[in-house]
């Protein structure tokens, strides 16, 4: 059914997140050579907004600024805008969260990249808020700081670019190398154990910082690896994160499920939203370590997941 308000591009895409763009006031185009090719004609940056439809922050920044005239404006005025969604590129997506990583900044969505006409990234960011806020700078500003600077310091932006485009190739050729190394063998699930428990947090179970999310699949090698060839070492790591999770703010203590990670290394706040294929994949481990284990604190919690799921995610169709 027609709205009544005007179309942009997007309103031709087949992704449900890019068509709940496509009456944005902003010029977006869907990744691809027409975009391109405009950029170089007029000698424009390239902003690359990428997102998906479960996040919440990137529908409050369509609903700040992407929905905004004035900001609108300013991003056809100055940019080409493309629109991207995660779930349809993950190639792109990453790509440039590899690149905010590089600059020393957390990723996460909505990721904002910055790009030459050439598609080498110079800058990037996540959600930026319509006014200076929460020490994070206005997107206004950060939008008229960058086509500044493409303006009037390219020379700056060109070895920025190029430093981040070298970056790239050196990190995805030693992937490349690592893979080759660590071929298909019976000793890969103890190489990879190995690298794992390397990376695990012991004070608090899981892995890495923050934000810090559940990596179940992760989990489920450590807890395979432990039950099939006695690794210790691996069977306490899962243990610690289980038990760690399930105390912490991660799990909703009032009504069940998991939230989708913890902003902070404890598992104490959480980002509060619950996905559905979560908690599918944290019902699964915790089944497993009760197989495993024989503790009832896992058992009970695999049980208490399905209770909020037939609750809460289910359609009144009766699928999930």
């Amino acid at each position: 059914m027609s709205t009544g308000r005007p179309t942009n591009r997007l309103a031709q895409a087949a992704s449900p997140y890019l068509l709940s763009h496509a009456h944005n006031p902003v010029d977006w185009y869907p990744w691809g050579p027409e975009a391109l090719e405009r950029a170089k004609r007029e000698d424009k940056p390239v902003f690359v907004s990428i997102g998906y439809a479960a996040c919440h922050w990137c529908h409050v920044m369509e609903r700040e600024s992407f929905e905004d005239p004035a900001i609108a404006a300013l991003m056809n005025a100055r940019f080409v805008c493309i629109k991207v969604d995660r779930e349809e590129r993950p190639d792109l997506d990453q790509i440039y969260q590899l690149v905010i990583q590089l600059m020393g900044r957390s990723g996460g969505w909505p990721l904002t990249v910055f790009l030459t006409p050439e598609q080498r990234p110079f800058f990037a960011g996540t959600y930026f808020p319509p006014a200076p806020r929460h020490g994070l700078p206005g997107f206004p500003r950060v939008l008229e700081a960058v086509a500044d600077a493409y303006l009037k310091q390219r020379g700056e932006i060109e070895s920025q670019a190029q430093e981040l485009t070298q970056a790239i190739t050196r990190v995805t050729q030693d992937d490349a190398r690592s893979s080759g190394a660590d071929a298909l063998g019976p000793d890969l699930l103890a190489i990879v154990s190995r690298k794992l428990l390397a990376r695990f947090d012991d004070r608090h179970g899981g892995f890495g910082a923050r934000p810090k999310f559940p990596n179940t699949m992760s989990l489920e090698l450590l807890l395979r690896r432990g039950a099939i060839e006695g690794d210790r070492a691996a069977l306490a790591s899962v243990e610690l994160a289980l038990d760690h999770m399930r105390a912490g703010g991660i799990w909703d203590q009032l009504r069940g499920g998991f939230h989708r990670y913890s902003t902070d290394e404890r598992w104490l706040v959480p980002h509060f939203e619950k996905m559905l294929y979560d908690n599918a994949l944290l019902l699964r481990l915790y089944a497993e370590a009760h197989r495993v284990f024989g503790h009832a604190r896992y058992a009970r919690t695999a049980r208490e997941i399905v209770g909020y799921l037939f609750a809460e995610m289910r359609d009144p169709g009766g699928g999930f």
